[in-house]
């Protein structure tokens, strides 16, 4: 399994806040069976976003870590004006390592009137934007048809392994339940922070999909979806 949406480096955001606890998540994350993890700082008002730094921290992770899991560099882009100039003005400021795909995070007070044409304008230059937990943002769940909308438009949305479990409540779970029955997930990330309350873990969510799906759809939103967006390319499962 791959993991696309992870808050693992010491240091950067509130992940983990040592080293030690920074690469036992690594080792939680292998042993649950994920081979790869894309650690994503935040990028918001109340973290910096340094890439040079965090390229830095995620090498020195992988030298505790050795080769198991396979460590590469996002970051989970609070959608900002800010940040979306800097995004416009260059497309790899925030993207996943090596990729087109970036991670944005919508804020819990407030949707501009302009995000639609925001999104378009990212897309137009060059970037595969995936939403990251829809069905833990309070607004979008009132308005859950709205990422419907942009889910015709190209977005991809990424839900929470354990939204889908239960942790984050029933609400939470109806929510990614009600956005994999209308064909809108593509993407299913830990977002994980620390070994305790916001593990590394994606195999108890893969369980859960098999159940309200089957082993096919499972697979494609932790294996196949991921794979493609490491290697940069287009998805193999986008359901209509």
């Amino acid at each position: 399994m791959i993991d696309v949406h992870c808050h693992i480096l010491p240091d950067a955001d509130d992940g983990p806040e040592s080293w030690e606890e920074a690469a036992a998540m690594g080792r939680m994350a292998a042993a649950d069976g994920i081979t790869h993890v894309v650690a994503t700082p935040h990028a918001n008002f109340e973290y910096a976003y340094d890439r040079r730094r965090h390229a830095g921290a995620v090498r020195q992770l992988q030298e505790r870590l050795g080769g198991a899991p396979e460590i590469r560099l996002g970051c989970d882009m609070h959608f900002s004006a800010e940040n979306f100039q800097a995004a416009l003005n260059d497309p790899s400021a925030f993207a996943i390592a090596g990729t087109h795909y970036q991670l944005v995070e919508l804020s819990d007070f407030s949707i501009p009137s302009t995000l639609l044409q925001n999104f378009r304008a990212l897309m137009d230059a060059g970037l595969r934007l995936v939403l990251t937990h829809p069905e833990r943002n309070p607004l979008l769940l009132r308005h859950p048809d709205q990422v419907l909308e942009w889910v015709r438009e190209g977005l991809i949305v990424q839900v929470t392994a354990n939204a889908l479990t239960g942790y984050w409540g029933r609400t939470a779970q109806l929510a990614a339940r009600w956005l994999l029955d209308h064909q809108a997930v593509h993407v299913v990330a830990s977002d994980a922070h620390d070994t305790r309350h916001r593990p590394p873990l994606l195999s108890e969510a893969r369980r859960v999909l098999r159940r309200w799906r089957n082993e096919d759809v499972a697979r494609a939103l932790v294996e196949d979806n991921p794979a493609a967006i490491l290697r940069d390319e287009e998805l193999p499962y986008r359901p209509e």
